[in-house]
Parts: C-alpha cells; sequence; structure tokens
C-alpha cells in the first residue's frame, strides 16, 4: 500500500470516527431518549467542546469532498510518484490536528492546522493538473 492510499484511508477512517466524541457528549447532556430524538431547537445545547467538535467534524467532511478524489486520480494516473502520498500525509495530520485543536478551543492554530490540509489539496490538484 502507497503512502498516498494509506493517508487517504486513514483520513476516510478519521472522519468515519470523528463524530463519536459529540454524539457522546448529546447522550451525556440530553439523555438516550434525548439524543435519538428528532432536531428540537428547544433541546438542551450541548457542551461548548462538543459544539465545536461538530463543527471540526463538519470542516473535515467537506475538505475531504475535495480532496478524495484530488488522491484516487493521483493514484490511478501517477502511481509511482511519492509526492501525492507526502500530501495525503500533510492533510491527514491537518485535519487530525484542526479537529483536536478546535475542540480545544485555539482560534490561530486552528486555523494554521486547517491552511495545512486545505494547501495539500492545492498541491495534489497542480499534481494532478502536471503544473507541480
Amino acid at each position: 500500500m502507497s503512502n498516498l492510499e494509506q493517508y487517504t484511508a486513514l483520513s476516510a477512517l478519521w472522519i468515519a470516527l470523528a463524530w463519536l466524541p459529540y454524539i457522546l457528549d448529546r447522550i451525556l447532556v440530553r439523555g438516550l431518549i434525548g439524543a435519538l430524538a428528532n432536531y428540537d431547537a428547544n433541546a438542551t445545547p450541548q457542551s461548548a467542546w462538543a459544539q465545536r467538535a461538530m463543527r471540526a467534524h463538519t470542516v473535515s467532511v467537506e475538505a475531504f469532498v475535495a480532496f478524495a478524489p484530488l488522491a484516487v486520480i493521483a493514484m490511478i494516473k501517477r502511481p509511482d510518484d511519492a509526492y501525492p502520498g507526502t500530501l495525503a500525509m500533510v492533510f491527514f495530520f491537518g485535519i487530525v490536528a484542526h479537529y483536536i485543536i478546535y475542540v480545544l478551543g485555539i482560534p490561530v492554530l486552528r486555523t494554521l492546522a486547517f491552511a495545512m490540509a486545505a494547501f495539500s489539496t492545492l498541491g495534489l490538484a497542480l499534481r494532478v493538473l502536471g503544473v507541480i
């Protein structure tokens, strides 16, 4: 398995599991039935960290929507190129760092971590297009 494949899969796995902490908070705050209920604007609000975790998860999903197809194209067009694998590693660590930093409520570092992931996507697009 190449680095590109490994870090793209790890990114997908991270995103697939990143909802767990804020759902557990929802169960603790609202109870199991309240957590399973339909949306209610009057429901007990979740903890501040859980609200941030939910937003960080949404950002990760949105970033992955742009990254994943580029990764697949790179896997097909450039299977022996190591640069996309490095970019995939940067993307993975960027979204994980973004999530953790966002949950902790550290604004500037959060933005820098997201920028790291976003610029790796940009770099991957430019590599797939043959610009770099």
